[in-house]
């Protein structure tokens, strides 16, 4: 049997054995990986990860399996155990997923040159040759330390159920991670930088990847240079960049809004919510200026599909709109739960790993403002370009944000004296409430966002406005 056929001999298998609800979703993954340390390889390797995962749902409980053996009878020994640890499953509540479109269908996300048709030799050479331009940009020493952190996947992916769904995808996620240490004197700093998306090599190998980093580089090495110290004893108002912007959307609006976290079912392994106590659609948690977006459907962003792990169209989710908390990411399990439909927010990392309630991308909205409106009227202030390290409580509220590149504003000016580690430290309506003008554009970041256990790591965007986001009246702290 090819895996079309033995993905429905599995359905048909499970509808025969009683089951209300199955699905199967065969995954077909090579992923590569490549690690250089200063320019020298340190690692370099490739698996291919290649299963089923299946749910099954009977009486209310429900069970997830997977299996690497794909023959008949491996997938009807795993269709038989999953719904067997269902039936033994013993629930107060039953389970009861949300009623959803039955759709066949495929997508691909966009690429013009497959990793795989790359050679390991050129992947690395690329890396290589990315430290050499690294050292060119700011001299020899200034970096003692550079790491660089490249994975390519590829997925074929076909979804089924017993509803009918039938939605086969390919895609292609690649992402590099660096993390740059500058040095001066006595001085240290550190960046970790990601960025990528769904597409081919063809990023990759174009200008701009080498150019980016290239400008990191120098920044990160005008701050070790240039920051001091600098209290200030009285609030001021503040300018932060798109990649802080990213941040605080996706910790603190993103994961307080999963809806498996704020029923509890996360609670042992990636925490609660502080929306657990609050009146969805109706109580505020920020100014009319904030509005916060997860949205999947971005073609060639780092968390784009058409589909979710459930097959459920992917579209644009309004966790917060104008200050309101109005719509939780949700899958089928929990949609079904509070009577409404799911937004398409289940993912998984591979076929041995059941979907999850996941962000995608995750940004504040971009508002009318250009950076010189947003300054204009900042008499003293601070724009934190970047962040170099952060930290927020298990319920996403109480949060901690301390800039990396941060200048000081003067009556509308981004002057050029450089601040060292300013910290935003608020609560995340203390955040949300003190903005009050988003500036225009785009600007993301990728990170890799973790949960669950076994933990899954999984792809996402976080953006913000690329004009900016102006705070008023913080107290800001400092080393």
């Amino acid at each position: 049997m090819d895996y079309h056929d033995l993905v429905m001999h599995g359905i048909q298998f499970g509808d025969n054995l009683g089951a209300k609800y199955i699905e199967l979703r065969y995954i077909d993954a090579v992923n590569e990986s490549y690690n250089t340390t200063n320019g020298q390889v340190l690692a370099a390797g490739s698996s291919s990860p290649t299963g089923i995962g299946i749910r099954a749902l009977v009486n209310g409980g429900m069970s997830f399996v997977s299996t690497a053996q794909l023959t008949k009878k491996g997938v009807e020994d795993a269709v038989s155990t999953a719904i067997k640890l269902a039936k033994a499953t013993k629930r107060k509540t039953p389970i009861v997923f949300s009623e959803e479109e039955v759709v066949e269908t495929s997508w691909k996300s966009p690429i013009e040159t497959k990793f795989t048709d790359v050679s390991s030799e050129i992947k690395l050479n690329r890396l290589t040759e990315l430290d050499k331009e690294l050292v060119n940009a700011v001299g020899e020493g200034a970096l003692p330390n550079r790491n660089a952190f490249v994975v390519l996947e590829t997925h074929k992916k076909l979804f089924a159920n017993n509803e009918g769904t039938k939605i086969e995808a390919g895609y292609s996620v690649g992402f590099i991670y660096l993390m740059l240490t500058a040095k001066n004197l006595d001085k240290t700093e550190q960046r970790f930088i990601g960025r990528g998306g769904t597409f081919g090599w063809e990023w990759f190998s174009s200008p701009n990847f080498i150019e980016t980093f290239v400008e990191e580089a120098k920044a990160i090495h005008t701050v070790v240079q240039k920051a001091k110290a600098r209290k200030f004893d009285t609030p001021i108002d503040m300018i932060i960049g798109p990649e802080v912007a990213g941040i605080i959307a996706h910790e603190n609006a993103g994961h307080p809004s999963e809806l498996d976290r704020i029923k509890g079912r996360e609670a042992a392994e990636a925490g609660e919510s502080y929306w657990a106590d609050v009146e969805i659609g109706t109580e505020r948690t920020g100014s009319t200026a904030v509005t916060v977006i997860d949205d999947p459907s971005i073609p060639g962003s780092g968390g784009y599909y058409k589909y979710d792990d459930e097959g459920v169209k992917s579209r644009a989710r309004y966790l917060i709109k104008e200050g309101i908390i109005t719509e939780p990411l949700t899958n089928r399990q929990f949609a079904g739960q509070i009577g409404v439909k799911s937004n398409a927010s289940a993912r998984s990392i591979g076929f041995n790993r059941e979907p999850l309630v996941r962000m995608a991308n995750t940004y504040i909205e971009a508002g009318d403002f250009t950076t010189e409106e947003l300054l204009e009227d900042i008499k003293l202030g601070v724009f934190m370009e970047n962040f170099t390290e952060w930290n927020i409580d298990d319920r996403r509220y109480q949060s901690k944000y301390v800039g990396c590149a941060a200048r000081l504003i003067k009556d509308g000016e981004i002057t050029d004296e450089y601040i060292s580690r300013p910290t935003l430290e608020l609560t995340s309506r203390g955040l949300f409430n003190s903005i009050d003008a988003s500036g225009k554009g785009f600007s993301p970041d990728l990170a890799t966002c973790g949960k669950s256990n076994p933990g899954q790591g999984i792809p996402v965007w976080t953006a913000g406005p690329a004009d900016g986001v102006r705070m008023r009246n913080i107290r800001l702290g400092g080393i």
